[in-house]
């Protein structure tokens, strides 16, 4: 790894450290808009619909990385001083049977409604729709990075962040809150 990004990284692990809030929202942000902007190219788009990006970069920045990691610190709370592989499992059980679900009408009204700004009654119907199957796709895909995200965390926080105060809870980690859903 090249010093400048060993930098790079050390400073953004300085930030999640020194103003953990912050630095999720902005990630999750940065995140959401360039994922946007990959989606868009690889689907063909000629032009850039930079007005898309900055509505999903905003939901990112306002509610996903601040709900990401309050969720997380709830869940610290939740499980506080326990650790192993159950209660990685008992987290994992938790954020699909609750975050998750929330988390994915939510986006899926928010991206009708003030994205595509389409009327209520078609996001209702939309949502009504096609929620099972996004919800189902979810529980398979997102159950198994979940785990490996707060598996990660959960034994190496302290890896990531050698010269770090102890005294941080563990939702500090770039790992155990990076999930968006």
């Amino acid at each position: 790894m090249s010093e400048i990004i060993k930098e790079g990284w050390n400073k953004y692990l300085l930030q999640l450290q020194v103003h953990p809030l912050r630095t999720k929202a902005i990630t999750s942000g940065v995140l959401i808009g360039s994922s946007d902007i990959i989606a868009q190219k690889i689907t063909g788009v000629k032009k850039l619909q930079f007005r898309r990006v900055l509505l999903l970069m905003l939901y990112g920045l306002l509610y996903s990385g601040p709900f990401g990691h309050f969720f997380h610190r709830l869940m610290d709370m939740i499980f506080r001083g326990k650790k192993g592989n159950k209660t990685v499992a008992k987290k994992v059980l938790l954020e699909q049977l609750t975050s998750s679900p929330w988390n994915n009408i939510l986006f899926m009204m928010y991206y009708g409604l003030v994205v595509e700004g389409r009327p209520w009654g078609s996001v209702k119907s939309k949502v009504g729709k096609d929620y099972p199957s996004v919800q189902l796709t979810a529980w398979k895909l997102d159950g198994s990075i979940t785990s490996i995200c707060l598996y990660s965390s959960a034994y190496s926080s302290t890896a990531l962040l050698p010269h770090a105060d102890t005294n941080f809870p563990s939702s500090s980690s770039p790992l155990s809150s990076s999930r968006q859903s």
